[in-house]
């Protein structure tokens, strides 16, 4: 298959979700050696979970159909460009490549915008409208000691 018919399905999928009245005009496909692995609209509002991007679930349908959490060697397609947590997403299941199709502008010109995230990560944490208040880090630093010493840990 084409990138153009991968492409086309995650459209589909877009359309589809928005048609059904499922939720936002968002869908993502994952490939891997030519085969859709996974592939997902926008499931916020039927599933009432704000991590329920079209990218997201994605993600979380491939990793369960390849049983891991390292996606190195597959493509997504999404019909629009990720937003902050999508794209984080991406690069921790260290997917090889993205192919979009609708920019963040066009998102942002009907209601999905996404930069106040974007400005808000170029604040310092104190001058952030989320207040992000540290505590307790000497006694959090032991979970983090006890990975070191892990010699069974998965590293990720």
């Amino acid at each position: 298959m084409s990138h153009e018919k991968f492409m086309q399905m995650a459209i589909d999928l877009a359309e589809y979700n928005v048609k059904e009245g499922q939720g936002g005009p968002f869908g993502a496909v994952i490939v891997k050696d030519g085969m859709v692995l996974a592939r997902s609209a926008n499931k916020v509002v039927p599933t009432n979970d704000p991590t329920a991007h079209a990218e997201v679930s994605a993600i979380r349908l491939a990793c369960q159909e390849l049983g891991t959490f390292n996606l190195a060697g597959c493509e997504i397609y999404t019909s629009c460009e990720p937003c902050p947590m999508c794209l984080g997403a991406i690069y921790w299941a260290r997917i090889d490549k993205i192919y979009y199709a609708n920019t963040k502008a066009d998102a942002a010109a009907i209601g999905f915008d996404d930069h106040f995230i974007y400005q808000e990560l170029d604040l310092p944490m104190d001058q952030r409208r989320l207040p992000i208040v540290q505590l307790m880090r000497d006694e959090a630093l032991n979970a983090f000691r006890l990975w070191t010493e892990n010699e069974n840990r998965t590293d990720y």
